[in-house]
């Protein structure tokens, strides 16, 4: 059946990442060594995803050069296993949304948001969906017993989605949800795979020129991108051991969030070159200002989450979700290069 095929890739692909970080995980928790200034560098562990990633950009563009903080790039991790990482320690940061999260610390997990992220905007999207043009699917309510294709559950693809079919009066339980990565969901829905693909940026661009599919809708359309804010957390035994460098990691995507807002075909570039992909197909991204962490979309998943029956009413409150406390530009100075 077509639906296994994707079932063993995902489980193939999660897997291998796991077996990755094991191999690069090895020995201490945190990499030391003397800088040429005689200060100790802390190196702290982060995924080297095919992903457009402030962490990525503040290292090209030298905003960890003056600091004693490096990041120790450990290999490609499964987008399912980026938070349960963090949480054990096995990497020290990551990026991925705030339910993922939320839930993680429900489950007793070591880790806090100390850094917004994406800004959704009418054309700087979260998240595409996209259909064959063929497909006959042009409403909501088409895909009902159809089988939609996400990167991973627990996250945004699953429940902005779910919470707008249910308000456009569609019964998501005759729908099929298979995980497919973003890099393949433009192959999937292309053949016929999956019904619709949810993909994100850079992926999402290269769908979007595409001439077989058409894209119907995006995460703007849906909650005008509330739920599109991919933070970055980090791992509470390591911000606790080194919390200096945790504000210079803060510091540093932050500089370099502001950097893409003002140029973001530079941006675009550095990216596109990163991935080995035409600029053509990589879309534009947009960050929060200064990444100040607001309440507002972390109360927005606590209360899906709650009504989704998947966290305990009252169980997890929105401050014990993140802290500003490592971002220097929280008290409203503005971070520049």
């Amino acid at each position: 059946m077509k639906l296994t095929v994707f079932k063993k890739a995902a489980t193939a692909i999660l897997l291998s990442g796991v077996l990755l970080l094991t191999a690069c995980s090895t020995g201490d928790k945190t990499s030391k060594e003397t800088g040429s200034n005689g200060e100790e560098i802390v190196y702290f562990k982060y995924p080297d995803n095919p992903s457009f990633d402030l962490i990525y950009l503040a290292d090209q563009l030298g905003y960890f050069e003056g600091t004693n903080t490096r990041p120790q790039y450990v290999g490609k991790v499964a987008a399912p296993q980026i938070i349960p990482l963090v949480g054990t320690g096995d990497i020290d940061f990551g990026s991925r949304m705030v339910p993922l999260v939320i839930s993680a610390i429900a489950s007793g997990a070591d880790i806090k948001v100390v850094s917004a992220g994406g800004l959704t905007l009418e054309d700087a999207p979260h998240m595409k969906y996209f259909v064959r043009k063929d497909s006959g699917i042009r409403e909501a309510k088409d895909l009902e017993g159809k089988t939609i294709g996400f990167n991973s559950f627990g996250a945004c693809a699953e429940f902005v989605t779910k919470k707008w079919l249910r308000e456009q009066g569609v019964d998501v339980d005759t729908i099929e949800w298979v995980v497919v990565p973003d890099d393949k969901g433009e192959q999937t829905v292309e053949q016929g795979d999956v019904d619709l693909a949810i993909i994100h940026p850079p992926h999402s661009g290269r769908a979007s020129n595409n001439p077989e599919l058409t894209a119907l809708w995006s995460d703007y359309d849906l909650d005008k991108g509330l739920g599109g804010m991919a933070p970055y957390s980090v791992n509470g035994e390591f911000a606790r051991n080194h919390p200096e460098a945790v504000e210079d990691v803060v510091t540093a995507i932050t500089k370099a969030a502001n950097w893409v807002n003002e140029n973001p075909d530079e941006a675009r570039k550095i990216i596109a070159e990163r991935l080995g992909m035409d600029i053509e197909n990589v879309e534009r991204y947009a960050y929060v200002k200064d990444l100040v962490i607001e309440e507002e979309p972390i109360q927005y998943y606590i209360d899906i989450l709650e009504n989704e029956g998947k966290l305990k009413e009252g169980s997890v409150d929105v401050k014990d979700v993140y802290t500003n406390e490592f971002n220097p530009f929280a008290n409203g100075k503005t971070a520049s290069k």
